[in-house]
């Protein structure tokens, strides 16, 4: 039965927009079909802009924005962010016990699921007041308030009915999933081929056309000096020597480089041979005999969905703080708000000089970590922390606790050999792996998130990270729906 919590959001369902699910078997190619029309409309909402918006639009925190697929100033301001909340908003209240749920029951899924929905609706509203109200948008007339509202309400709406189009089997995979690859690999394109002007350095944007600049301007591409500046934008420090790079391999305030490129390509092969780690225990098939194999327990068991709390957490601190900041301590003096967050104006956008929000904002490039290596250490010890503990309050919230599992293989005629063909058996074997794995992995994914940023990687760290498990994913499943529509017989083996 349904928990207290859970049980008020049944009357709530009939009155949320649905996407109702294919009453019919959908084919391969028309799921590919349905996926690639939903990112089609997901790029097309990233280029139209907000009417009625003074200015470029919301705040600039270009790589919190590529993990949740949000455009600045456009109807996809807000991208993922409020499904990304509201799930960590369910998942500590699942986690920490305060609400009663039972995974292996259809219709406590159910009501979650609606929950998730109410409240990623709830908060899109929220986010979009807090936009307007905290001045974003500039000083704005009611009537052109409620105007841009309205397209934040609805933009965010569409998003979630895209996602749960997909999930429902009209899509392979899910939305969100999509929709974050493709903002990856939009930044990365970006980085590395933009001829926009860098302004910094007088080079354009992109690290390869900087490159060529560099060349053509005769400089050295390794060349460095000792340059004194009043205040570092991208790290809000003042008053520092810092190395005042004129090259292609490091350039200064966060420009796409050729270290991040490199530093891109080795991030890319350290998660995939991350996620091909594993543990496989042993076992057979208790009415078969012969029947042998193996089931595995990745390191990253969680897959990287505690990367994607944790930087949803991050952004609501810094969301939160900077609107904050602007309406009631932009002189930085009251003690108790300056905890929270202090900010300088730097150009039309303040920048975090201290207090909570400038340690789980993560420094840009190796020039901002040898500036503040204590920032660059705490933001790490943070990172992992909460990369670990998502990680285990998933196990639970995500049916992937050891007494889940066990249950699961022996209700599938499964057991362990050498052990007693029972639940609590396999469990306690499980639990010598299970819990390990997963704050390891944790561990892995958080440090992982936190060096690559370090080193200016393109597309953010975070993003490499989840883009690989994505695409890793997408490729079993596109497996497995081709073999699936080959040998309809075998469909049942997937789920499907």
């Amino acid at each position: 039965m349904a928990g207290r919590f859970l049980g008020l959001f049944k009357p709530v369902a009939r009155f949320l927009p649905e996407a109702k699910p294919p009453g019919r078997k959908v084919g391969f190619n028309e799921k590919l079909l349905w996926t690639a029309l939903a990112l089609v409309i997901y790029l097309i909402m990233a280029e139209i802009p907000l009417y009625g918006m003074v200015g470029e639009g919301g705040f600039e925190m270009s790589y919190l924005r590529v993990i949740f697929a949000s455009s600045r100033g456009t109807l996809l301001e807000l991208g993922i962010g409020p499904i990304v909340t509201a799930g960590l908003i369910l998942q500590l209240l699942a986690g920490s016990g305060m609400i009663g749920i039972d995974m292996s029951n259809p219709e406590d899924r159910g009501l979650f699921t609606t929950a998730t929905k109410f409240f990623s609706i709830l908060l899109t509203g929220v986010q979009a007041s807090a936009y307007i109200i905290g001045g974003v948008y500039g000083t704005l007339p009611a009537s052109v308030s409620i105007i841009i509202f309205i397209q934040l309400l609805f933009a965010g709406i569409i998003i979630i009915l895209l996602d749960e189009m997909i999930q429902k089997g009209w899509g392979i995979g899910s939305g969100i999933s999509l929709f974050i690859m493709a903002g990856v690999a939009q930044k990365i394109m970006w980085d590395s081929f933009a001829l926009t002007p860098g302004l910094v350095d007088m080079k354009s944007y992109g690290a390869f056309p900087a490159l060529f600049q560099t060349i053509g301007f005769g400089q050295q591409i390794f060349s460095t000096a000792l340059e004194y500046v009043p205040f570092n934008v991208t790290s809000g420090i003042a008053a520092h020597f810092i190395p005042a790079i004129d090259n292609a391999f490091i350039r200064p305030q966060g420009l796409p480089s050729l270290l991040g490129f490199f530093t891109t390509i080795v991030v890319f092969l350290v998660v995939i041979y991350v996620e091909g780690v594993r543990i496989e225990l042993p076992v057979s098939h208790a009415s078969y005999r012969g029947y042998r194999g193996r089931y595995p327990i990745k390191l990253l068991y969680v897959s990287n969905l505690p990367v994607i709390f944790a930087s949803a957490l991050f952004a609501n601190v810094y969301f939160f703080s900077q609107i904050i900041w602007s309406n009631f301590n932009q002189h930085n003096t009251n003690v108790f708000l300056n905890l929270l967050g202090t900010y300088i104006w730097a150009g039309d956008q303040p920048q975090p000089t201290g207090g909570l929000v400038f340690y789980v904002l993560s420094p840009r490039n190796i020039l901002d970590v040898a500036v503040n290596p204590v920032r660059a250490v705490i933001f790490a010890l943070i990172m992992i922390t909460f990369c670990v503990v998502f990680s285990l309050t998933w196990l639970e919230v995500g049916g992937l606790g050891p007494a889940t599992v066990a249950k699961q293989l022996v209700d599938s005629g499964m057991h362990i050999p050498g052990y007693r063909r029972s639940t609590r058996s396999i469990e306690m074997v499980l639990k010598r792996y299970i819990p390990a794995v997963t704050v390891l992995g944790g561990v892995t994914v958080g440090l992982i998130a936190a060096l690559a940023d370090f080193f200016g990687v393109f597309g953010t760290g975070m993003g490499v990270l989840l883009s690989v498990g994505i695409i890793y994913q997408y490729y079993q499943q596109l497996m497995q729906e081709r073999v699936a529509e080959m040998y309809p017989a075998l469909r049942h083996i997937f789920g499907g």
